[in-house]
């Protein structure tokens, strides 16, 4: 038992929430049906690296160099705002010019439902409310899958599974760390859900 105490604060850093988007692109590149080339799949995650992921960590490097955040995971709520609005900002940013409607729906639905969600922890945040940023995120991951199984029309039961293991582990290493209590869990895994199901219509 003490040494999975000790494993568990790993998977909040493995499945940090700026990482899950783009396990959710390469999940959807791998099951690509649009043909995509090589160089373009290469080109879209070179994309996607860059703009959620390399520039929200120089944004948090110049934060934390001007004393405004404390932390990787942003656990203080007056802090996360202005991660947040830039993160908002990036995926418009990302939707105009890389994951477009016409390029890779799926992508583009996804994005768009993090989006909302994002907009949703930004709310939830100049509210002084904390929601857990992990579980939106692997709630919204899981949702797409399960959306990428709808719409391709395959059995993605043993991926679905394994991501709701994941998902337990990520909460347990939250409450483990006392970063969030079961309300802000649930919160943050509905913020995540919600979007993701609510844009199915579209694409599925």
């Amino acid at each position: 038992m003490g040494g999975l105490k000790r494993i568990l604060p790993v998977f909040s850093y493995l499945f940090h929430p700026l990482l899950i988007p783009l396990f959710a692109v390469l999940y959807a590149l791998i099951l690509d049906q649009h043909f995509l080339l090589p160089s373009e799949k290469y080109l879209l995650l070179i994309q996607v690296c860059i703009i959620l992921v390399l520039i929200p960590i120089c944004f948090y490097f110049l934060l934390r160099t001007l004393g405004r955040i404390d932390s990787v995971m942003v656990e203080d709520v007056g802090q996360r705002r202005a991660p947040l609005v830039v993160h908002v900002i990036l995926i418009y940013i990302l939707l105009r010019q890389s994951v477009t409607l016409e390029r890779m729906p799926e992508l583009y639905f996804f994005f768009l439902g993090v989006m909302f969600s994002t907009m949703t922890a930004l709310l939830a945040a100049f509210r002084n409310w904390r929601i857990s940023l992990h579980m939106m995120g692997m709630a919204g991951l899981i949702f797409f899958v399960v959306g990428i199984s709808f719409h391709n029309r395959v059995n993605l039961a043993d991926t679905i599974a394994f991501l709701f293991v994941v998902t337990g582990f990520v909460a347990s290493s939250r409450l483990y760390m006392k970063a969030h209590d079961y309300l802000e869990l649930a919160l943050g895994f509905f913020a995540g859900m919600l979007p993701q199901v609510a844009l199915w219509y579209y694409w599925v």
